[in-house]
Formats: C-alpha cells, sequence, structure tokens
C-alpha cells in the first residue's frame, strides 16, 4: 500500500472513529486499514500521512525517530530577537523541556488557503507568521511554546513531515494523494 498525504482541514479529528458533531478522517478518506502516523489536534491543521503498514507507522512517528516536522504559525504580536532566541533554544514549559528548534519569522505564503472559519481579527493587536521546525511533537507543543514567549498561537498549520512538504507536495484541504513509501525510508 502507498503511503497516504493527506492535508487535514481545520476542526477534523485526526481519527477514524464517528464523532457526533465533528467531521474525522472517515469523511475525507474512504481507504480501508489505514492509520494516521501521527497526530494534529482538531484546531490544527495540514499534512498528515496515513498508511496500513504497522512498521512504516512506528519509523514515521515514533519519537526516537526524530522526523522533523514544519508548522507555520500565525501568532498575536511581533516576534523580537529575544522572543525568537527563547524559541530556538530548550524552552522549560512545566512538565517538560523542549529540544532546540529551528524557528524563522516568516512573510505569510501566497500558497497559503483560507482558514474556515478565518481567525479572529483584533485592530489593535497585529499577527506575525513563523516557522517553527521541532523533531519531537509533544501534546500541543508549538503552541504551549509560542504562548510561553508571549506570542500565543492564532494559527497553526503542519506544512512539512520529513521529507513530504504542502509546497512541494500541494494538497489543499481535505485533498489527499498518494506516494512510494519508499520516499520515505530512502530520506529518512
Amino acid at each position: 500500500m502507498p503511503l497516504i498525504l493527506f492535508n487535514k482541514p481545520y476542526q477534523v479529528m485526526c481519527q477514524f472513529s464517528a464523532q457526533d458533531d465533528r467531521e474525522t478522517l472517515a469523511d475525507y478518506l474512504d481507504i480501508p486499514d489505514i492509520y494516521p502516523a501521527g497526530r494534529l489536534d482538531a484546531d490544527s491543521e495540514g499534512l498528515m500521512l496515513l498508511t496500513d503498514d504497522g512498521e512504516l507507522q512506528h519509523a514515521i512517528s515514533h519519537p526516537k525517530r526524530k522526523q522533523p516536522k514544519v508548522y507555520l504559525v500565525q501568532v498575536e504580536g511581533t516576534p523580537d530577537a529575544n522572543s525568537l532566541e527563547r524559541l530556538r533554544n530548550p524552552l522549560d514549559l512545566g512538565d517538560f523541556v523542549t529540544q532546540k528548534s529551528e524557528v524563522r519569522h516568516v512573510q505569510e505564503p501566497a500558497w497559503l488557503w483560507p482558514r474556515n472559519p478565518p481567525i479572529r481579527e483584533r485592530k489593535n493587536h497585529p499577527t506575525s507568521w513563523l516557522t517553527i521546525q521541532i523533531s519531537e511533537g509533544k501534546n500541543r507543543q508549538v503552541r504551549r511554546m509560542t504562548a510561553a514567549v508571549g506570542l500565543p498561537t492564532l494559527r497553526l498549520v503542519r506544512i512539512a513531515i520529513g521529507p513530504f512538504a504542502l509546497a512541494t507536495d500541494p494538497l489543499l484541504p481535505g485533498e489527499w494523494k498518494t506516494v512510494d513509501p519508499q520516499e520515505f525510508r530512502r530520506n529518512s
């Protein structure tokens, strides 16, 4: 079975079992016996990998494999050099300390789709965009990191996992495609 790249829409639950009030992966992917290799919160969107190969799923999602994941993050406020440096270095979040990460202040990409519903806009509070690359992936880690430096996350889009990226494999929310699993194995 090929590896599946899926662009998870905002508010879609990262599971196949039915939910009374929310869409799930089953509303978009009618492929038997596939499972997510990693998760995204309902209020996060973007790239997911799915497979029916347990060994491949483990290779993608196990923390010891340290697959880099890149997030495009819209934050409230404007980052200064100090907040960017704090995000790049190990950051104590109370229950764990993050590993180093790669963080850049960027412009909103032209290819990014509008979120539905849009984020809340506040006239007196500017927003900024960051890319954050981590190789861990604890629960709500990126949101907790930006909040810890005074830049609350407004929108979070995972744009890359390992060798796969929405920039090179463009998918709109809800779209998916298959790729050769060897692409992952060769590049990891």
